[in-house]
């Protein structure tokens, strides 16, 4: 009587390399994505590669620009108290330290696309149609985007690619709609999406994070994908 053809270690060797090509298979579909949308912008693969290494580690540094008056929990000494062993029950039901609030701009989500769209805008001039497609994606990152306690704010990730598509394809036709697209979908988010918001008096209320970050955790996603799937599409 003959055994089964495959034993049960094979067959879970062989699903595990399935699932390692399966996740570099979408590494390199999402890279080769990225690259092919900053080749629309005019850069080499090269420096697309680059730019895209950069952004994504950049993503975790947060530059502090200053330090609020406003008082706000701080999340951190809240968390050594919950998990210090040898800190009385009563001192965990104190109310939290207070800490300033510190505004702060994200280098992957803030600094790299202000650059690379300042760059583009250097490039391609400063044009009507170009600034007009800015304010119709701030329009509509300021209305989509919630402020989010504890975190700051997030806006969703796939209507703001479309509504950025759209306006460049109509706003600004033929070989100028990818670097409207970029443009308008990174610097649209961040206006809208971070400033307009940071600057209304009912969302500083409602975030109590220590850091509040332009471009960062909340946003930082959309500004993202917004700039790429919206050169792609343009």
């Amino acid at each position: 009587m003959r055994g089964p053809m495959f034993s049960l270690p094979t067959v879970m060797f062989l699903g595990v390399i399935f699932f390692i090509l399966i996740f570099f298979l979408f590494i390199f579909v999402q890279v080769g994505l990225v690259t092919v949308a900053f080749s629309k912008l005019g850069l080499t693969p090269g420096q697309g590669f680059l730019l895209l290494i950069a952004t994504l580690l950049g993503s975790g540094v947060n530059i502090p620009v200053f330090r609020s008056e406003r008082l706000v929990p701080d999340v951190r000494v809240r968390q050594v108290r919950m998990f210090n062993p040898y800190s009385p029950m009563g001192a965990q039901r104190d109310s939290a330290t207070l800490t300033n609030q510190v505004v702060a701009v994200n280098f992957g989500g803030c600094v790299i696309p202000v650059l690379l769209s300042l760059s583009l805008l250097s490039r391609a001039g400063f044009d009507f149609s170009i600034l007009l497609c800015v304010a119709v994606v701030s329009a509509a990152a300021y209305a989509l985007a919630r402020p989010i306690p504890g975190v700051g704010i997030g806006i969703p990730v796939l209507i703001p690619p479309l509504v950025t598509a759209l306006a460049a394809l109509i706003l600004v036709p033929g070989e100028m709609a990818p670097i409207a697209a970029y443009v308008a979908g990174s610097l649209g988010t961040l206006i809208g999406a971070d400033l307009l918001h940071l600057a209304t008096p009912a969302t500083r209320r409602v975030l109590d994070a220590p850091v509040v970050s332009i471009g960062g955790a909340g946003t930082f996603d959309g500004i993202f994908i917004t700039g790429i799937i919206a050169v792609l599409l343009a």
